[in-house]
């Protein structure tokens, strides 16, 4: 398993649980210095990343981009793949793929998460479940020209009332008539959400893609009272091998948040 840790360059999120928030030349060489595998950025546009200069800040400071966030689609930009709008569900749908082709270029994943939209009073349910596989076909379909899959987020009831749960968003991917579709986990929705994380965990197995590695109050690991060892145990038993990227409030400060992620994941990773 293989270190991460989340950057974000989206304003209207700033105190959200992102790790790092202080631009993106200086977050990607702090997280070099600290020796993180990667990088997860959550960004306003893919202008905003300014690509051309990407690859080159992340190769000075020796990491790799493990994926791109498409939450600004909805914190900032009011898209979602759920919408009563057509016209919005395919601006939404252009959105995702923007970030997919920006995240291919460095052979990395888009992820869908808040943008996943939910039912209310213009869309039953059963619609809006519809209209997120649509978009998780297509959006898979699109990845799979850079060799990577798209990642879906099951988020926590508070947030989304689609697929709360591992086994929710197992079903839905089975659904799909794409295979290149994988689940993140995130720790801190499963806290809330799953009887069991770790058996969570199992049920994922194969389509587990991403993990979101955090404490049970958002804040980054060993500071809440999330419990590891059946966690970390369950990820070895299906074989993951992917990225443990802290999406974490930085607590109590950005540099602090990420050395401490740090000092949990080779504790972590290097238990036997």
């Amino acid at each position: 398993m293989k270190s991460c840790i989340t950057i974000s360059l989206v304003e209207e999120a700033r105190g959200g649980p992102f790790v790092l928030w202080d631009g993106l030349e200086e977050s990607i060489r702090f997280a070099g210095e600290l020796g993180f595998d990667a990088v997860e950025i959550f960004a306003p546009s893919i202008e905003a990343l300014k690509l051309d200069r990407l690859g080159g800040l992340l190769d000075s400071a020796g990491v790799k981009l493990a994926a791109l966030g498409t939450g600004a689609g909805w914190v900032k930009h009011r898209l979602q793949l759920a919408d009563a709008d057509a016209e919005k569900r395919v601006q939404a749908k252009a959105f995702v793929r923007s970030v997919i082709d920006a995240a291919g270029q460095f052979g990395a994943m888009a992820i869908i998460g808040s943008m996943q939209g939910r039912s209310d009073d213009q869309v039953d349910p059963a619609t809006a479940r519809g209209y997120l596989a649509e978009a998780l076909e297509d959006g898979g379909e699109h990845a799979r020209q850079y060799n990577v899959p798209l990642i879906y987020e099951p988020l926590n009831r508070y947030e989304t009332n689609q697929c709360c749960t591992v086994e929710d968003g197992v079903k839905l991917l089975q659904s799909l008539n794409t295979d290149n579709v994988r689940l993140l986990c995130d720790l801190f929705h499963m806290n809330i959400e799953e009887a069991d994380i770790a058996q969570g965990l199992l049920i994922g197995d194969k389509l587990v893609g991403h993990v979101h590695f955090v404490d049970s109050n958002r804040r980054p690991v060993g500071y809440g009272h999330m419990q590891y060892v059946p966690i970390i145990d369950a990820l070895r038993e299906i074989g993951y091998d992917g990225y443990l990227c802290a999406e974490a409030f930085p607590w109590p400060d950005p540099h602090e948040a990420a050395r401490q992620t740090m000092r949990a994941y080779r504790y972590w990773t290097s238990r036997k």
